[in-house]
């Protein structure tokens, strides 16, 4: 079976447009992401709540979503499981790992928008670069998998 890995912020949830906006409301805040409740607000990505259900409908995969916590705000654990429940449902829930370092688990591929950082560099599978010209978006990821799949 193929695991792969889906980071959160960047890829299944638009933490750019939140920071931008608080950025904008409250310019003094060095930390946007410190605040409660700023990462339970995360609006998901386009695309990313049917292509993250699609890879999970398939049964070749094994779908997990693997994300770093922030250190600046210690909700961010609670609010990012409430937030995987409230888009994704609970059973995903039981496929939620936070960790601060990303190349401590074993997998196929992880689908993150950063190449290096939080262990990135040192994952024994395959980095999907989201964002990047090879996968700007979601569609672009589902592609790539609908080809494996073949």
């Amino acid at each position: 079976m193929t695991r792969i890995y889906v980071d959160m912020d960047h890829v299944l949830c638009d933490f750019g447009k939140a920071y931008r906006a608080s950025k904008n409301s409250d310019p003094l805040c060095a930390y946007p992401q410190s605040k409660p409740g700023f990462f339970k607000s995360l609006k998901p990505i386009q695309n990313a709540i049917e292509t993250y259900n699609w890879l999970l409908s398939d049964r070749s995969f094994d779908v997990w979503i693997l994300t770093a916590p922030s250190i600046k705000n210690p909700l961010c654990y609670t609010e990012k499981r409430l937030w995987v429940e409230e888009y994704l449902g609970l059973d995903v829930v039981n496929h939620l790992i936070i960790s601060p370092d990303k190349s401590l688990l074993k997998g196929d591929y992880l689908i993150d928008d950063y190449a290096s950082g939080k262990g990135q560099e040192n994952f024994e599978g395959q980095l999907i670069h989201f964002g990047s010209e090879q996968f700007p978006d979601w569609l672009s990821v589902q592609k790539y998998f609908e080809a494996v799949l073949d």
